[in-house]
């Protein structure tokens, strides 16, 4: 983890967001409703993060590098711009919040995910 006063990588955090994924896809597949968007959007948000992960992105220039992937994302630029948002949000959260931290640290537990 970060040392004190020094924001934590992304690729941890988004490490830690894959994880917690999978919650989302359990509460996913218990809908109702045709949830062929939601999964549209989760495989492009999924991909974001596994790329965070692979390339580790420094705090500093976060920003930059979603920038760039929304860029090369050519005619899914839209849906992957919104990904990209809130892979940015989630991260700023982490950064902002111990408990939120904390949570994903400890995998993210959710009744969710069974």
């Amino acid at each position: 983890m970060a040392s004190h006063g020094e924001a934590p990588r992304p690729a941890v955090i988004c490490q830690q967001l894959l994880q917690a994924m999978s919650a989302t896809e359990g509460r996913r597949r218990r809908r109702k409703r045709n949830t062929t968007p939601d999964a549209l959007g989760m495989e492009i948000k999924q991909g974001l993060l596994e790329a965070v992960v692979a390339d580790d992105p420094d705090p500093d220039a976060f920003d930059e590098w979603l920038y760039t992937q929304v860029q090369a994302a050519g005619g899914n630029a839209g849906p992957t711009r919104a990904m990209a948002r809130q892979v940015r949000e989630e991260w700023a959260f982490a950064v902002a919040s111990a408990g939120f931290r904390h949570w994903l640290e400890a995998g993210a537990p959710s009744d969710d995910a069974r």
